[in-house]
């Protein structure tokens, strides 16, 4: 079983960036085949709040992918250096891709068509 998140704000469509979408819509794969869906709230930040969490030591970008933890695979639009270095360190499987329609998207995934665009990496 594979479990693969991608970044929403609707459910509908990719988000064009990790750290501001407001879910994770999360498909859980057998054989290539989706067999549950889920939706997640995802922990956010505003954009430039890149200090740690007051009192936790915690920085969001670490919250956020810990609310995936259990998922081998994160589809998003984009994101930036930092959040992109925590999903490889979590063992993750990154993909950055142009493509909006988040069922196009998993299809191609589950096709092996899914290609990641590494220009997609915001450098903040």
């Amino acid at each position: 079983m594979i479990k693969v998140s991608v970044a929403t704000d609707d459910g509908t469509t990719v988000s064009q960036h990790f750290g501001q979408a407001l879910y994770f819509k999360i498909y859980s794969l057998d054989n290539s085949e989706v067999v549950a869906v889920e939706m997640r709230d995802k922990a956010h930040h505003s954009h430039g709040d890149h200090s740690q969490e007051q009192g936790q030591g915690i920085h969001p970008g670490q919250l956020m992918i810990e609310a995936i933890s259990d998922c081998q695979v994160l589809i998003c639009g984009g994101m930036g250096m930092p959040a992109y270095s925590r999903a490889l360190d979590a063992g993750m499987q990154v993909f950055l891709t142009n493509e909006s329609d988040i069922e196009a998207a998993i299809k191609a995934y589950q096709s092996g068509k899914l290609v990641s665009e590494p220009g997609l990496i915001h450098h903040h």
